[in-house]
C-alpha cells in the first residue's frame, strides 16, 4: 500500500515536472494592425522608436494609411531641447539618448511629423543608426558649455549644437513632397489626423495620490512630463479596454530583467527564481503581483526605466494565461528575436514591470477618465 502511494506521487510528481517544462503554445485574442518591426541601431532612442509605430497605428486607425513616420526627426528636434535644459539648469539635469513618450508628443505638436523617406536621419551611404560618436560629442560640447571656460557663455552654443546634429544626422526638412503633395511638417500632420493633446500618459505608484497628477521622478523623465496616478488594477484595465476598442497603447517598462528575453520572445515573472531560465522557454507559475510588491520592486531600484515598447495585442497560452503583444525595436532578425520582433508580456510582467502607458484618451474606460477628469 505504501509503495503504491509512493508510485502515486511519484506519477503526481512527474506529472506536474513535465507540466511546468511544457513548451509555450500560444493563441492571439487580438492583433492590432501595426507597421513592420525595424530596428533602432545602436542608439538609445527606443523612445522615438516605440512612440513613432505607437502614431503609426493611431494613424491607421485614424485614416486607413499606413505611413512610414521618421522617427530620427523627432530626435533631430528633441536633443536641442535636451541641451537647453542641461546648459541652463548648469549641468544638474539629466542629457542621455533616452526619453518618454510624451517627448514624441511634445516634438510633433511643436515640429510636426514628417516621413522617413524625407529625413533618415542616415547620411551618405549609411544604412544603420549608429549615434555612439553622436551621443558622445554632444555630451562634451554641453559639459563644456556648463564648464564655462571663457568665463562668460557665448550665445553661439545653440547653433554649435544644430550645426553637429545636421553634420551627423541631417538637417530640418521645411517642405518635402509625399505620394505626389507637397508638405511642410505642420501640414503633414493635419494629414495624419494625430491631435497630440489627445494623448495622456499613465502610471500607478503609492507615492502620489491616485487620480492626480504628477512628476514621475525617473532619470529619462528629463523635460519634467506629468503623469496621471491610478491604482494598479485601474493602469491595467485601461490597456485591455484600448485594445479591446482598437486602440494600441505605447509602453515604458524594465526589460533588464533576466527573465525578459527577446531571442526567446517572453518576459515573465517566475514564482520561484529557481524557474527563471527555464520559464523562458516553458510554462511555469508566475508570481502574483500586487500594488505594494510594484512599489517596493521600484523604490529599492529594483524596477527601473530602461525601455519603450509598443504594446498591439493580446494571447493566451495553452493554460489561459494572458499575455500582451508587444512590439519591440530591435530588429526581427530570428536568430535574435523570436516572434518576429515582438515579445509576449505574461500578465505578471506587465503589472510589475510597466512604469507607465501612453494611449489616446478615448482609449482609457470611462470610469477611470471620469475621475481623472478626462
Amino acid at each position: 500500500m505504501i509503495k503504491k502511494v509512493l508510485l502515486s506521487l511519484g506519477i503526481v510528481f512527474l506529472s506536474s515536472t513535465a507540466m511546468g517544462q511544457e513548451p509555450y503554445k500560444f493563441t492571439e485574442i487580438i492583433d492590432l494592425e501595426a507597421t513592420p518591426v525595424i530596428s533602432q541601431g545602436r542608439t538609445g532612442t527606443c523612445w522615438s522608436f516605440s512612440s513613432t509605430s505607437f502614431l503609426e497605428s493611431e494613424i491607421i486607425r485614424l485614416t486607413g494609411k499606413q505611413i512610414d513616420l521618421s522617427e530620427m526627426y523627432t530626435v533631430r528636434n528633441t536633443y536641442p531641447k535636451k541641451a537647453e535644459n542641461f546648459v541652463m539648469r548648469q549641468g544638474k539635469a539629466q542629457f542621455s539618448e533616452g526619453g518618454l513618450a510624451h517627448d514624441v508628443l511634445n516634438s510633433v505638436a511643436e515640429y510636426g511629423l514628417v516621413p522617413n523617406e524625407a529625413f533618415s536621419g542616415l547620411m551618405g551611404d549609411e544604412t544603420r543608426h549608429n549615434h555612439a560618436e553622436l551621443s558622445a560629442v554632444l555630451r562634451s560640447m554641453v559639459e563644456t558649455y556648463v564648464d564655462n571656460p571663457g568665463r562668460k557663455l557665448s550665445k553661439k552654443w545653440r547653433k554649435a549644437i544644430d550645426a553637429v546634429l545636421s553634420a551627423y544626422i541631417g538637417s530640418n526638412p521645411s517642405t518635402f513632397t509625399y505620394e505626389g503633395k507637397t508638405y511642410t511638417p505642420q501640414s503633414f500632420l493635419e494629414m495624419t489626423k494625430i491631435v497630440p493633446e489627445d494623448y495622456v500618459s499613465i502610471t500607478s505608484f503609492t507615492q502620489a495620490p491616485f487620480y492626480s497628477e504628477f512628476i514621475l521622478n525617473i532619470p529619462d523623465n528629463w523635460s519634467y512630463g506629468s503623469f496621471y496616478n491610478v491604482p494598479l488594477d485601474e493602469m491595467m484595465g485601461a490597456i485591455d479596454y484600448a485594445l479591446e476598442n482598437g486602440y494600441t497603447v505605447e509602453l515604458d517598462c524594465d526589460v533588464s530583467e533576466r527573465t525578459f528575453s527577446s531571442k526567446d520572445g517572453v518576459a515573465v515573472i517566475p514564482l520561484l527564481s529557481e524557474n527563471n531560465k527555464k520559464a523562458l522557454q516553458g510554462v511555469y507559475p508566475e508570481k502574483s503581483i500586487t500594488q505594494e510588491y510594484r512599489q517596493d520592486e521600484f523604490e529599492n531600484f529594483t524596477t527601473t526605466d530602461d525601455h519603450l515598447m509598443h504594446i498591439t495585442g493580446t494571447l493566451v497560452d495553452q493554460n489561459g494565461t494572458k499575455y500582451y503583444k508587444v512590439k519591440n525595436s530591435w530588429g526581427s532578425d530570428a536568430s535574435r528575436n523570436a516572434n518576429g520582433g515582438y515579445v509576449y508580456f505574461s500578465e505578471s510582467y506587465m503589472r510589475l514591470k510597466a512604469i507607465s502607458i501612453t494611449l489616446h484618451k478615448d482609449a482609457i474606460p470611462k470610469s477611470t477618465a471620469k475621475k481623472l477628469n478626462l
